[in-house]
């Protein structure tokens, strides 16, 4: 079987009862407490979507060997950063887990052996987003790792296995950036809303136009896309959630962008919302 026959997005269906899709570019983790395009954007967000039963969030920011998936019933909130001030310590987002759903989410993914995590709780790629959607925490959540011994082929294709979830009610979410190189960040122009350099746009809009052409293929093969795509992606863990997203589109689907604006020079915060 050729490689464009796995990749078709998931068969079309009725819609109606299923969870839309999110990826959203995270950013700086002090989206979290200040008042900003961004910020304010996420809050809209968790207005309009259907209240979920649980979310199902694939962060950037939990590598793992192998697969795992957290399973507590009360996950910790993780300041995973440092050089931020006190306050955005001191942010805890004590929503429930769900040890039912992470169980389920590991039965789906099998034959792919996917280990029950005790110890990880919600890295900022996670609360630092849901706390602006879903500010009482009530929601339960659980986080699905990326095994970065898997390539971006088999993300994709795992994420196809994570489909029956959207129909229960699970909102699944990519938390990462589109473009994200901080070893190229202009400090200079931290303040200067919407500047990016060249090659950022040119990898941003790129991207936007394969994800609306369906061209899923060419996503995931990105090392193969030329100079900008391997500047906006120096490494892959920020991307790969879009291919988790992407996985789980089904036909027809409609694909609206938000956020649509670089943040100095390296970094875009272009988000999706499918279905």
């Amino acid at each position: 079987m050729k490689l464009e026959d796995l990749i078709k997005p998931a068969s079309s269906c009725d819609s109606a009862g299923i969870m839309p899709l999110l990826f959203v570019g995270h950013g700086s983790p002090m989206n979290a407490i200040e008042d900003n395009v961004f910020s304010r954007k996420w809050t809209e967000i968790g207005k309009t979507l259907p209240k979920p039963k649980a979310i199902l969030s694939v962060s950037a920011h939990w590598e793992t060997k192998g697969v795992h998936v957290t399973a507590m019933k009360h996950p910790k909130t993780i300041h995973d950063f440092g050089g931020f001030p006190k306050e955005l310590y001191e942010v805890e987002y004590p929503a429930e887990g769900s040890p039912e759903l992470a169980s389920e989410t590991a039965d789906l993914l099998r034959p792919a052996e996917v280990l029950s995590d005790q110890n990880w709780g919600l890295d900022h790629g996670s609360w630092s987003v849901l706390k602006r959607m879903y500010p009482m925490a009530d929601v339960p959540v659980f986080q699905l790792s990326l095994d970065y011994s898997r390539s971006p082929e088999s993300h994709y294709l795992l994420a196809k296995e994570l489909a029956p979830l959207r129909e229960k009610g699970v909102l699944i979410l990519g938390s990462g950036n589109l473009v994200h190189n901080l070893r190229m960040v202009a400090w200079d122009k931290l303040n200067e809303p919407g500047y990016g350099y060249d090659w950022a746009l040119e990898a941003d809009g790129k991207m936007k136009q394969l994800i609306l052409a369906g061209n899923h293929k060419a996503l995931i093969d990105f090392r193969s896309q030329g100079r900008a795509f391997d500047l906006a992606i120096p490494t892959p863990e920020h991307f790969l959630p879009l291919l988790y997203i992407l996985g789980l589109k089904k036909d027809h689907e409609q694909i609206e962008f938000f956020n649509e604006q670089a943040v100095a020079g390296s970094l875009t915060m272009t988000s999706l919302r499918i279905g």
